[in-house]
């Protein structure tokens, strides 16, 4: 069984499990999350994972059960303020299913959702539907028809980065890494201003000073991206250093060394730390610090693969950013601030 699942069912619960609540506020997370910036935005891939009761819901839920009432739970989490939409990479889905989701969080809270990957794979899905290359690939009228205006209309400004994730591509398919990226300069020239777009790379050979360069133009994020796929993200970040983010996204993803399904079940159900990454920890505290710095927002997302329990992970990492922050302020809590928005959204 997939631990997505629940993302793809939006059927009636599967039992009689009474509305799944949030856990009691605990004072100590509470404490941290009054330290942390604004403009800083902590959660998690997805929020369907029964093993999270005790952590973050008051009781244990079926999966299906927590996809179709556990996103209010989740949001009410002092540390939980964004959450990734890793349904719609697999199929887009219409403004109506993200209004729904936008009706369940607070004002303050903020999606990242992955765009449909029939515009990010140089081939279709293979399910037997098509054949060939994949037209959609990458198409900026199917980008805003399927995915950018869906999710404007539905979320509205509860969006946060529209992210455009390219799974390992093969350069030699795509005519190499100039004609990928030539391709990639044209689909993110033509999206339509407003949203804010991150790319995420699986291909370490596309991640170059030209790469860079198209996101600077753009004004497009880059997603650093935790994965034994890419360089680490002080790599990462030393060939984009000049680039000039709109704002901060990173995905914590999976453990290095560690392929997908292992890690899955090595790690379920998700509810303990159970191979800490300390490196990645503090890359990422280090690069929120630098992207606050200059004002810009930051959007951290962890998945379950990539310590064991994305949850306890987000807390570790709020836990060093707090301590970091009051250190910073002479122990106090950093001022407060409206939360930025990136210059133009683009």
């Amino acid at each position: 069984m997939t631990d997505q699942l629940g993302l793809f069912d939006e059927g009636a619960p599967t039992s009689a499990t009474p509305e799944v609540g949030a856990l009691g506020v605990d004072p100590g997370m509470d404490a941290v999350a009054a330290r942390l910036p604004a403009a800083l935005r902590l959660g998690t891939s997805s929020w369907s994972f029964p093993g999270w009761a005790g952590i973050v819901y008051d009781r244990a839920a079926s999966e299906r059960d927590l996809a179709r009432e556990g996103l209010a739970a989740y949001a009410r989490h002092p540390l939980l303020r964004t959450v990734g939409l890793d349904r719609t990479y697999y199929r887009s889905v219409d403004s109506a299913v993200y209004a729904r989701y936008a009706e369940q969080v607070p004002d303050d809270f903020r999606f990242l959702v992955k765009a449909d990957r029939l515009v990010t794979s140089p081939h279709p899905p293979e399910d037997g539907t098509q054949r060939g290359p994949n037209p959609n690939f990458p198409d900026p009228t199917f980008a805003f028809n399927q995915i950018v205006e869906p999710v404007v209309e539905g979320l509205g400004d509860k969006a946060g980065p529209i992210l455009f994730q390219f799974s390992p591509i093969p350069p030699n398919l795509v005519g190499g890494p100039r004609a990928f990226l030539h391709r990639l300069h044209e689909f993110l020239a033509s999206l339509p201003q407003g949203p804010l777009y991150a790319v995420e790379l699986r291909t370490p050979e596309f991640l170059t000073v030209d790469y860079g360069a198209i996101l600077e133009e753009t004004r497009v994020a880059h997603c650093y991206v935790v994965h034994p796929s890419m360089p680490s993200i002080p790599a990462q970040r030393s060939v984009l250093s000049a680039v000039d983010h709109p704002a901060l996204v990173v995905r914590w993803m999976l453990h290095s060394g560690m392929k997908y399904d292992a890690a899955r079940d090595r790690y379920a159900p998700f509810d303990r730390l159970v191979d800490e990454d300390p490196a990645s920890r503090a890359a990422i505290v280090q690069a929120v610090f630098d992207t606050l710095i200059m004002e810009r927002p930051a959007f951290v997302v962890v998945n379950n693969k990539a310590e064991g329990s994305s949850p306890l992970s987000v807390m570790r990492l709020a836990e060093a950013i707090a301590g970091d922050a009051a250190e910073n302020e002479g122990g106090g809590r950093p001022p407060e601030r409206a939360t930025p928005e990136p210059p133009d959204q683009r």
